[in-house]
């Protein structure tokens, strides 16, 4: 199977908004390849460490809030 890893890596990024807490961190308890990716597109703070959430970036924070509202935001 050929998966769209763009899509992927879009879906967890917005999957980790409603994790959000203490401003701007988020529980990392995604796939580590796609963590890593959004990480390297500079939307997130690097998932590797003993801590077990990562800090969003400004342009990260905004594209998760537009993403988690395109994508699962119920109509009405």
């Amino acid at each position: 199977m050929n998966l769209d890893t763009e899509r992927i890596d879009e879906t967890v990024l917005a999957l980790l908004l409603p994790g959000l807490h203490d401003g701007q961190r988020a529980w990392k308890s995604f796939d580590w390849d796609a963590m890593g990716r959004l990480h390297e597109k500079g939307r997130i703070s690097d998932p590797v460490g003993k801590a077990k959430s990562v800090i969003f970036t400004e342009e990260g924070l905004q594209r998760a809030q537009s993403l988690l509202q395109s994508l699962f935001a119920k109509p009405g």
